[in-house]
């Protein structure tokens, strides 16, 4: 964590100025079949947040995401993104209004270097066609060389900058994971959605984690929804969390509310959230 690279999002979004949350999300849902996987989610999420959303296996959490990010379609409710109607769009639309995610399972490109998997995620703000692309203009060129000086910056926040030409499936499990939040931060994005970003982490590594991910929500003026099983991360680093158990949300508070509520004891039987 050695760079300052400069904030892909330079202007200070509009939700801050009018005091509203930068993320709405208001009773969303969805069914599959005969069973409610997701019912009546609401989220109100204010520019530079750190929240966590957690619960128990089959919880609904990355369901939760995937209606977020246009995966799934909600069957109800409402999104929006800085008063911007986000509900029935696609993944590719709803990633350029400004929402970036990782997932629980990677899903990195293992055949490209780790700097091109970073400078294809910054290809989503150029703002050259494929005619520019082609000729390979000036102006293009120009826009080429700062995504790479980009790609550079945002590889530094985890100190993969060194290793920028090689495979991405060469690195370490842990790395990948890095990776992963580095190619969803080239995206240039409002709200930075993390999925289980400490999975398969020893206590170290958890320790850089929670200092990167505080480094990326100040540096970078970035609201953070992110999933995890590991409640002292959770509690650590999250101002407010909001707990699902089938579906639904059974309390939403801030870490010392969430600890003591007898319904999330009970939703993860007297263990985890007690022990945290």
């Amino acid at each position: 964590m050695t760079a300052n690279p400069a904030p892909p999002n330079a202007a200070v979004p509009s939700s801050k100025e009018t005091g509203k949350p930068l993320l709405h999300v208001d009773q969303i849902g969805i069914a599959f079949g005969g069973l409610k996987a997701v019912q009546g989610f609401s989220l109100n999420l204010p520019t530079g947040a750190l929240y966590g959303l957690i619960g128990p296996n089959g919880a609904g959490k990355t369901t939760v995401f995937n209606l977020l990010t246009g995966v799934y379609q909600a069957d109800s409710g409402q999104m929006l993104l800085d008063s911007q109607n986000l509900m029935g769009s696609k993944p590719h639309r709803i990633a350029a209004a400004g929402i970036a995610r990782t997932f629980q399972n990677i899903r990195l490109f293992p055949g490209l270097s780790v700097l091109d998997n970073v400078r294809l995620a910054g290809q989503l703000r150029s703002s050259h066609g494929l005619l520019a692309t082609l000729l390979r203009t000036p102006a293009h060129q120009a826009e080429e060389a700062a995504i790479r000086k980009q790609a550079f910056d945002l590889l530094a926040i985890f100190d993969l900058q060194d290793r920028a030409n090689e495979p991405a499936d060469s690195l370490c499990y842990g790395h990948q994971r890095h990776l992963e939040i580095v190619r969803a931060l080239a995206t240039g994005p409002k709200v930075l959605l993390l999925d289980e970003p400490a999975a398969g982490m020893n206590s170290q590594e958890k320790v850089e984690l929670a200092q990167a991910i505080r480094k990326i929500r100040d540096q970078f003026q970035v609201s953070i929804l992110l999933i995890e099983h590991d409640m002292g991360l959770v509690m650590e680093i999250c101002e407010r969390i909001v707990v699902l158990d089938h579906g639904v949300i059974i309390s939403e508070g801030t870490p010392a509310m969430i600890q003591n509520d007898p319904k999330v004891i009970a939703a993860y039987l007297g263990g985890g959230v007690e022990a945290a």
